[in-house]
């Protein structure tokens, strides 16, 4: 019986062993942390901060660390409801705003204040009505621009000590009053009224000015065709009497040219006629010479030469006083003809 109480107490104490360990490794796994992208946990350690956990595997040490906070430090969007503001004319308009925020710093989220996006909505609320509050209604719908640079200045100074950069801030609506609403669409239906108007008178203008600009182009290309018309006939009649003159003085030169040709050729039968005459002469002379003539013959001669002169253009003729005797003359014609 001891024998089996020991056995006994044996396997329990390995039972127990076990269920130790089985429960330490339990512990071991249910304290282990891994962090997530985009994620830090703030631990704080027997109460007091410890350090921020970023990405990757963390062992949390039981009973003494403990995880207060899991902060992601992507940026976020919080919309805003509207909030009643009081322009420097004293128009009250609901505005809502959009803010765009980033966790930089976790531990500074964690411990900076209490409910960080109730403090974010309320320091927007107040930042707007004091922007609001300085200008006129009128400037507030046109400067949202101006606006929305101010306010997010000012939210992103005011939020730095509790670890959140606010990126930007937006005006989503800006409401007036009903009856400003209504003024103010029956002044755009005005406006859009005028425009229409203007639009309407631009157009009738330009309508009119692209007529007259086609009348004028019509009455310039007309007037163009008229002077190029009047130019052509100008030319051709120009080219005709260019023609003609220029006939004429081809005719003028062919007539004058026929006449120095006509010239020229009589000249050389004229020239022709005397070389002929000459070289009959000098035969004739020649023949005298080779018969050794007298002084009949040789007067003869002289009478054949006087009667060619007389034949000529001369206006006056000197006759040699050797043939002035007629007598002579006729018995020396006879005394040739005897010997001929």
């Amino acid at each position: 019986m001891l024998q089996a109480a020991m056995v006994m107490a044996g396997n329990a104490g390995w039972i127990i062993a076990l269920i130790l360990i089985a429960v330490l490794l339990l512990i071991v796994i249910v304290n282990i942390r891994i962090v997530p992208q985009a994620k830090v946990y703030v631990v704080e350690r027997l109460g007091s901060f410890y350090q921020e956990w970023h990405t990757g595997p963390h062992f949390l040490i039981p009973f003494l660390d403990h995880v207060v906070k899991v902060v992601s430090i992507k940026e976020q969007v919080v919309d805003f409801k509207p909030q009643p503001v009081i322009t420097k004319d004293n128009v009250t308009m609901q505005i809502d705003t959009v803010v765009f925020f980033q966790i930089t710093d976790a531990k500074h989220y964690t411990y900076g204040v209490e409910r960080p996006m109730a403090a974010i909505e309320n320091l927007s609320a107040t930042t707007l009505r004091n922007i609001i509050g300085e200008m006129e209604l009128d400037a507030t719908l046109t400067s949202r621009d101006v606006i929305n640079t101010k306010i997010t200045a000012i939210l992103d100074h005011a939020t730095d000590r509790w670890g959140i950069k606010v990126n930007r801030v937006e005006l989503k609506n800006i409401l007036p009053p009903r009856e400003i609403q209504d003024a103010m669409e029956k002044q755009m239906k005005a406006e859009r009224e005028r425009r229409e108007k203007i639009l309407q008178a631009e157009g009738e203008k330009k309508s009119a000015i692209l007529v007259a600009e086609g009348d004028r182009e019509s009455k310039i290309l007309t007037a163009q065709a008229e002077k190029e018309s009047q130019i052509l006939a100008a030319e051709a009649e120009k080219q005709a009497v260019l023609l003609k003159a220029e006939a004429e003085k081809q005719a003028i030169l062919l007539k004058a040219e026929g006449e120095k040709q006509a010239i020229l050729l009589k000249a050389e039968a004229e020239a022709d006629a005397i070389r002929m005459t000459q070289t009959a002469v000098a035969e004739t002379l020649e023949k005298l010479n080779a018969s050794a003539p007298n002084d009949e013959v040789i007067k003869l001669k002289s009478l054949e030469a006087f009667e060619k002169a007389a034949d000529g253009k001369a206006t006056k003729l000197i006759i040699p006083s050797d043939i002035q005797g007629l007598a002579g003359l006729a018995g020396a014609l006879t005394e040739v003809a005897k010997k001929d």
